[in-house]
Order: C-alpha cells, then structure tokens, then sequence
C-alpha cells in the first residue's frame, strides 16, 4: 500500500484514534443513561484489523466497570475522561508526524 509506504502506521492510526475518541465521547454523553454499556476500541487489535483490511467490528469490546451502577451503567467518568485525553494525546501526535512527514514531501517536491 502507498500510503503505508509514505506515512507508516500514522494514517491508520490515527482513523482509529478518531473512531475511538468517538467512542469515549459517546460514553461520557451517555454516563446518566441507565442499561448504557461503555465501549472502547482495543487499539492494537484495531490496528492490526485495519492493516488486513478487516471491519474493526472485532476491536470494539464492553468496558468492564470497577463498581457496577445500580441503574445498569457501566461508564465511570473518570475512566472514560483519563482514556480520552490519552487518545487525544497520541492523537495529536500522529497528526503532528503526518504533518511533518507532508511538510518534507512538499519541500522535496518543490526542490527545496
């Protein structure tokens, strides 16, 4: 694959930080929801998913909680808040080695 060759894992990863940061949003908009089950994106099966091409259907696994809610929720914010700023730290940092890795190929195009 081209893209592979060019940017390495970045752009698959960071698809999947995307789709995961969507997740963890979802379950902290749903944290007062009762029966809500939180979900996460295990990322290395994700990523191996996305490099065969497969549906990353299979990544996608039910949080366990550490206390179970009387109303049948499983998210606990501090969880899904401490998962989201990680994601979007590697997030951000996939995004920045994309940039830069663009930023060299203009600059070799351009002759300079």
């Amino acid at each position: 694959m081209a893209s592979e060759k060019l940017f390495g894992i970045h752009a698959n990863a960071l698809q999947l930080r995307s789709q995961r940061m969507m997740l963890l949003a979802s379950n902290i908009a749903n944290a007062a929801t009762p029966n809500y089950k939180a979900r996460d994106l295990d990322f290395s099966k994700a990523l191996d998913l996305a490099r065969q091409g497969g549906s990353l259907e299979g990544a996608i696994e039910y949080r366990v909680p550490v206390q179970a809610s009387l109303d049948g929720n499983t998210v606990e914010m501090a969880t899904e808040q401490t998962a989201f700023a990680e994601n979007a730290l590697a997030y951000r940092s996939s995004l920045s080695f994309l940039s830069g890795r663009v930023n060299t190929l203009t600059r070799a195009l351009k002759g300079e």
